[in-house]
């Protein structure tokens, strides 16, 4: 009995010691800056966690053994490191992140609603952080897409200089733009909307070219940017971004943050951009550009929490006042038919979040709301609009064995009113309310380390058109890490309100037509994505992604501007409309310090109506984009040199004698930046924009028709309404403004100031 019970003792003290466990833990930082929200894990076990608002990190009940951890953080490069547990004494492990320019290594969240590094996702997202946009400078994120590869900013009016965004040839408003994953920025503020984000606040842009509505419902149909702001905690405790061109264009970005101890981080963000000359190089007594005045503010709280448990809030307000027109314009005449202006007054007003939820499933509870106020007048039309637009979505995200689940329920209500016949029903007003309420489903399987199937499908109920299905489906092969093959198809859908897209039905003299009752528009994409990375024996680095597209649009919403010069007829197209083609990107790291990011699309998009195709307007076929960068160590001084090339585009004649060229011309704008960063903390840049000095009025008479004549007194007509050509107008035209494809701003150069503070 005695030995018996020592065996016992034994058996037991070797159990107890064989399943000693400890505690490894530590931080997560970058240049001694904590990182939030790192992923930590321990390579081939079921332990993950993240960092909190200080950068630390711990796993417990950890046993004796060899193990290698790995950290993984957006912008950073992945690092691992062996650790060698013997004992039960805690183990501290920190790490030093090193920041990735590699955009091929970038962790991405739009595609599949979950961070994810870009490599590893079944669906392509391009990524662009704030050191590629450095490299051209720009007042606003709208300019600063014209650098991006397949993307491009559109002006639409010649006078108010409002835009919008295409992709792969697709017009602005099949392009859903977000904040931090938030639908804010769609309808009314499409045009404006990417106005006045503090770039200093902006940490990447996801881009998603192809239907993206299986998860992010209406408008996100040909494409999707994804607007990431910076965590409180990563950002710099004061950031200034002074701007100035030699056209007197002014533009400020001013940052900082703060915490409140132990419970929350904030930073805030002040954006201002001023440009009040009254240039008419083109001598047709119209500004060249509008006047603008801008003020934004943005604020974002990230709150601290058990467990590491996110809850973040962020507001933002903007103000503009921007007028174009005869130079001699004053607001004394706006709205009047005395002297032409187009004179736009915004307010706007942005609340977003995201709320994880106290319970062991994770659950996020993401929330958003907008309000747009528009005082227009173009001319002596008057655009008085207010819009309203409420989000709410539930996630619940979940892994099991090889499924990597997300489900989530969704609602949204958009509020419209105008003073035009877009809300107007016998006469009175009627404001437009409208519920889309939808359920959607994912699940990303593995199928060991090579191949992985993306499966998900999505239902919304629109009050107005009923029932709406938008299914998905990805599949991608890992050949190895250097080549990765994928697949994607899916739908989208859009439901649609000309009147606040279209700027030119606003503009000129033209009368708007609704031919029927427009029915959303749908479409189907398909496309093939490769990327190759090569790695030479000399360091140099080359990546390669390739991209075949091809996406075909049913209840394509299509602008006739030809039966009639003083109409512009919208319907539904009576067949289909195709969007087709190729890209590439190209990113190449030289040893010695100089990069190549060069990228090119040709693309066919087509309308084929009654069995007759036709290429719509502002459409080219070709499209190329380049950054060359060097740095010189030695002076520390770096060269930036990037531009931008686009085939001819199909563009809005009103008469078969108006005088100006059917198809713009092949243009490029093309610029040069000098950067000093010699001094602590502070960056000097200076350059040249549009060094080839390329203007839309090259090649023809004018751009705008009859400036002289804005308001159309002098135009004659016959009987049947078509105009007549009189000695006062020989080429027998109307006043418009839709004649136009690129700002009409030449050479300029510019000089900036940058200053971080960490």
């Amino acid at each position: 009995m005695k030995h018996l019970f020592l065996i016992i003792i034994t058996l037991i003290t070797s159990i107890t010691f064989a399943q000693e466990t400890t505690v490894v833990s530590g931080t997560i930082k970058h240049k001694s800056n904590p990182i939030e929200n790192a992923t930590v894990e321990i390579v081939g076990t079921n332990f993950t966690t993240q960092t909190d608002s200080n950068g630390s990190y711990s796993f417990q009940n950890i046993t004796k053994s060899n193990y290698k951890i790995q950290v993984t953080s957006v912008g950073y490069k992945t690092q691992r490191k062996n650790i060698s547990i013997q004992s039960s004494a805690q183990t501290q492990l920190n790490f030093e992140l090193i920041s990735d320019d590699n955009e091929l290594n970038e962790v991405v969240v739009s595609g599949t609603l979950k961070a994810v590094k870009r490599l590893e996702s079944a669906v392509p997202v391009e990524v662009y952080s704030p050191v590629f946009f450095k490299k051209n400078p720009t007042p606003s994120i709208y300019e600063a897409l014209q650098n991006v590869n397949g993307v491009r900013p559109q002006l639409n009016c010649g006078v108010c200089n409002t835009g919008d965004i295409h992709i792969n040839g697709l017009e602005g408003p099949y392009t859903s733009v977000m904040i931090d994953g938030m639908p804010i920025v769609s309808s009314l503020s499409t045009v404006y909307g990417l106005s006045g984000i503090p770039n200093s606040l902006v940490e990447r842009i996801e881009i998603v070219k192809g239907p993206a509505s299986s998860l992010y419902g209406s408008e996100a149909v040909g494409g999707l940017i994804n607007i990431i702001t910076k965590n409180p905690n990563n950002a710099p405790i004061f950031s200034a971004d002074v701007l100035t061109t030699s056209w007197l264009e002014t533009n400020v970005d001013l940052g900082g943050k703060f915490n409140i101890k132990g419970r929350a981080t904030s930073i805030v963000g002040l954006n201002y951009y001023n440009y009040g000359q009254t240039i008419d190089n083109d001598h047709d007594g119209f500004t060249d550009v509008t006047a603008q005045n801008r003020i934004s503010v943005f604020n974002k709280w990230n709150f601290n929490r058990p467990q590491n448990r996110l809850f973040t809030v962020a507001v933002r307000g903007m103000y503009e006042d921007r007028w174009g027109g005869d130079t001699r314009w004053e607001k004394k005449y706006r709205g009047g038919d005395e002297i032409y202006g187009e004179s736009i007054y915004t307010k706007r007003g942005e609340l977003l979040g995201n709320y994880q939820l106290p319970t062991t499933e994770k659950l996020m509870l993401s929330f958003s709301g907008t309000m747009h106020f528009q005082d227009s007048r173009y001319g002596t039309t008057s655009y008085i609009a207010n819009q309203k637009i409420a989000f709410i979505q539930l996630t619940w995200d979940k892994k099991i064995q090889n499924n990597d689940l997300l489900t989530g329920i969704a609602s949204r209500y958009t509020y419209y009113d105008d003073n035009t016949t877009a809300t107007a029903f016998v006469n009175e007003n009627n404001p437009e309310k409208t519920w889309l309420p939808g359920i959607f489903a994912q699940d990303e399987i593995s199928f060991k380390e090579k191949h992985k199937i993306l499966l998900g499908i999505r239902y919304d109920y629109n009050s107005i058109h009923g029932n709406i299905f938008t299914p998905r489906f990805a599949y991608k092969v890992k050949f190895n890490d250097n080549n990765i093959l994928r697949f994607n198809t899916g739908t989208g859908f859009r439901v649609v309100n000309l009147f606040t897209e279209d700027h030119a039905a606003l503009t000129g003299s033209r009368e708007v037509i609704i031919a029927e009752n427009l029915d959303p528009e749908k479409s189907v994409n398909a496309n093939l994505n490769y990327i190759k990375k090569i790695f030479l024996n000399n360091g140099t680095f080359l990546g390669i992604e390739t991209t075949a597209f091809y996406t075909r649009f049913s209840n394509k919403i299509v602008s006739d501007y030809e039966t009639d010069p003083n109409k512009i007829i919208y319907n539904n197209i009576n067949g289909y409309a195709l969007s087709q083609g190729i890209s590439c990107n190209t990113d190449i790291n030289f040893t010695n310090g100089l990069k190549f990011i060069l990228g090119a699309t040709y693309m066919d998009v087509s309308n084929v109506e009654n069995g007759i195709k036709t290429r719509p307007f502002l459409t080219e076929k070709f499209t190329a984009t380049w950054s060359v960068s060097y740095k010189i160590n030695s002076i520390d001084l770096g060269i930036d040199y990037t531009g931008n090339c686009y085939s001819p585009m199909k563009l809005p004649l009103l008469s078969e004698t108006d005088p100006r060229n059917p198809n713009s011309p092949w243009y490029s704008i093309q610029n040069i930046q000098f950067t000093y960063t010699g001094w602590k903390n502070f960056e000097l840049y200076a350059g040249i924009k549009n060094l080839l000095n390329f203007t839309p009025k090259q090649n023809n008479p004018f751009l705008i028709s009859r400036t002289e004549d804005p308001f159309d007194k002098n135009v004659q007509y016959d009987a049947n309404g078509k105009v007549l050509v009189t000695p006062d107008n020989p080429y027998g035209l109307t006043f418009d403004t839709t004649y136009v494809y690129g700002a009409n701003q030449g050479i300029r150069g510019f000089f900036g100031l940058r200053y971080n503070l960490f």
